[in-house]
């Protein structure tokens, strides 16, 4: 039964993974995907904040809190995986830079693609990690319906607008299913959570990548917002991907699902404040 429910699980990564990635293309034009090239400057400071110090900032949470080795795996899993198709929701709802978003989280998805599975094995002296194997289901499962989805939408736009709607609701369900699909699968992980100081772990992580993404993303408060959920949302999806073709101890996946609902729960928080005061800004005389 577990291994069916262990299938089950691994099946819908694999969707949410596919279809998020296509509809991320879908929605998205060649123009709009590069438009952050133009700001060198902004493109250091994004590479700066989600490349180097969110993992230092996990690397040190895990060192301060004495985090348990497998949930420590799963924060520096999601650490290296920056470029979240969530963020331009989250954009939208705080009145962020709209267009530097677009671009923003394909850069960050692209290089996570070849960066992740060079430096985690940085990150964990000791694990082996398949980096070609992992660097080649990354380039399979993210990088190729990204660029179909590209595909389809400079070339075929009215398909891609028939098709975006059931690509997500796709997305969503398979998103919906991994997390009840866990419950019975790492139910006592969950539980032996309790006490370990991982949620807390999560939360100051969230927190702290909120912070250094704000205060890295240029003069403009619109695309420092951007900036700072970019930086706090990490790529599930490629996080996912890669925690369950390569780690087989639960509690690994347990840390990136956990961490996965403390950020949607802090970054819809924050969207909404930011959103709130753009529009209590903009109303005012």
């Amino acid at each position: 039964m577990t291994d069916t429910l262990s299938t089950l699980a691994n099946t819908f990564v694999l969707i949410f993974v596919l279809t998020s990635m296509f509809g991320l293309g879908l929605g998205l034009t060649l123009k709009q995907a590069l438009a952050p090239m133009k700001n060198a400057s902004l493109i250091l400071k994004a590479f700066l904040v989600n490349f180097i110090l969110v993992p230092l900032l996990a690397y040190a949470l895990v060192r301060i809190t004495g985090l348990d080795d497998q949930f420590a795996i799963g924060l520096f899993i999601l650490s290296v995986s920056a470029g979240a198709p969530m963020l331009a929701k989250y954009a939208q709802m705080a009145k962020g830079d709209l267009a530097f978003t677009a671009g923003l989280m394909t850069m960050l998805m692209v290089i996570t693609i070849i960066y992740a599975p060079l430096v985690l094995p940085l990150l964990m002296p000791g694990i082996h990690v398949d980096v070609l194997g992992m660097i080649r289901s990354l380039v399979i499962s993210m990088l190729i319906p990204l660029a179909a989805g590209l595909f389809i939408k400079a070339r075929y736009e009215f398909l891609a607008e028939s098709l975006s709607p059931h690509i997500a609701q796709a997305s969503s369900f398979s998103l919906i299913a991994m997390f009840v699909l866990a419950i019975p699968l790492a139910g006592g992980d969950v539980l032996g959570m309790i006490g370990t100081g991982a949620m807390l772990t999560a939360v100051l992580f969230v927190g702290g990548t909120l912070v250094l993404g704000y205060l890295l993303g240029g003069p403009q408060k619109e695309t420092r917002i951007v900036s700072a959920l970019g930086a706090s949302q990490r790529n599930v999806s490629a996080a996912m991907l890669i925690t369950v073709q390569n780690f087989a101890e639960p509690k690994v996946l347990v840390m990136v699902m956990t961490g996965a609902l403390v950020m949607m729960v802090i970054n819809i928080f924050v969207a909404g404040e930011f959103g709130k005061r753009a529009g209590s800004v903009t109303a005012s005389p």
